[in-house]
Formats: structure tokens, C-alpha cells, sequence
């Protein structure tokens, strides 16, 4: 992200628009993270991990950003949740996380930046337990191609993906989702709760 965009995602009206419209409507998704274990990846300047310990009850979340920077103003903004939260620098290709280790990823609108996104969403899936959940809000590719984007912003060129696109790459790495994604302000976004499959039971002896 570049500077511009790097204030806009930790200003005060974008943690008012995760807390106000995000969350509610990922809930009414079907996500449910309370009292689990959490990673987020992308987590900035903390203001999403903050609201998934504060707000929706994770037991732990493991904050993973690539800007050292960005991670010790999160270490200094999560402090006083103590060992509830491990902020790291980290890649979203190369979670610092086993597999099968926790319980739900949240993706507040990171995974468009990561040139190799479809690796990003593989490395999720790596580390979510059978029927852990993928949390997403995405930028799409209609977004991307806009002026203000265009202008502004800087994402990756190429391989840009539409939510259609985002929501077939999930189903190809074998998660489903129980109630449909949604699209929202003209398709520029696209936002859901992925499900990994559960492990099998075991047959009769």
C-alpha cells in the first residue's frame, strides 16, 4: 500500500465502518469466531484485531503484517490485551502458523494486494482447522480498474480478480460457503464466510 492508502485504511472512519457495517454483516454471514483462535492477516495498525477480541470475543489472535512498522503500533494498540493477542511480521504467502492450527483467518480487505493472492489464499486454508472459517471483505477487480483507484492507489497490475473469480478460487481449495457471498456499492466488494470441510468421521470397524 502506498501512503494514501495506508491512512486510509487507519483512519477513524474506516474502524467506523468495519465496527458499524462490516461486522454485522459478516455475522449475518455466518461468522463466528468467539473463543476461538483467530489469525488476521494484513492487521495494520491493530484497529480490526482490536474488534475481533473486543467485539466478537476471539479467545487468541495471532496479527500478522509485513510493515514493521505497522506491527508495533499494533503491539502498543493491543497491549492491554495481554497474551490474548502475538502481533508478528509476517507474509500472507508464509503465515508464521502450523497447519491445521486455528480456528478462523480474517481477511479485512488484504488479499487484493498480494500479487500471488491465490497463494495467500492457500496458506488460509493451510492453517485453518477442518471446519475452520475464511472471513473475508474483498476489493474486487471493478474497484481496482477505477479512476480514484487508478489514481491514488497502488495495487498489482495484474491478475486482478472479480468476486465471482475470488469466490471460485475458494471453491477450488475445497471450501464452501454455507450462505452465498455478497457483493456490495455496485460490485466493488465482495464479502462472505468460507468454511473448510470437516474431517472425516471414521468408518465402522
Amino acid at each position: 500500500m502506498n501512503r494514501i492508502e495506508t491512512m486510509l485504511v487507519d483512519s477513524p472512519p474506516r474502524a467506523w465502518l468495519q465496527r458499524s457495517y462490516e461486522l454485522p454483516l459478516l455475522e449475518r454471514l455466518g461468522a463466528r469466531i468467539a473463543g476461538l483462535r483467530v489469525v488476521e492477516i494484513g492487521c495494520g495498525r491493530g484497529a480490526g484485531a482490536e474488534l475481533l477480541l473486543q467485539r466478537w470475543g476471539a479467545a487468541h489472535v495471532t496479527a500478522v503484517d509485513l510493515d514493521p512498522v505497522m506491527v508495533q503500533r499494533a503491539r502498543r494498540r493491543l497491549a492491554r490485551f495481554g497474551s490474548r493477542v502475538d502481533v508478528r511480521v509476517g507474509d500472507a504467502c508464509a503465515l508464521p502458523v502450523a497447519d491445521a492450527a486455528v480456528d478462523a483467518v480474517v481477511d479485512f480487505a488484504v488479499v487484493h494486494h498480494v500479487p500471488v493472492w491465490r497463494e495467500a489464499v492457500a496458506e488460509a486454508v493451510r492453517v485453518l482447522r477442518p471446519g475452520g472459517q475464511l472471513v473475508f471483505e474483498e476489493v474486487t477487480r471493478h474497484a481496482l480498474q477505477r479512476w480514484s483507484y487508478r489514481t491514488f492507489l497502488e495495487h498489482p497490475k495484474v491478475d486482478r480478480f472479480s468476486a465471482e473469480e475470488f469466490v471460485e478460487a475458494l471453491g477450488e481449495l475445497g471450501l464452501s460457503l454455507p450462505v452465498p457471498a455478497v457483493t456490495r456499492f455496485f460490485g466493488d466488494f465482495v464479502l462472505g464466510v468460507a468454511v473448510k470441510p470437516a474431517a472425516a468421521s471414521p468408518g465402522p470397524l
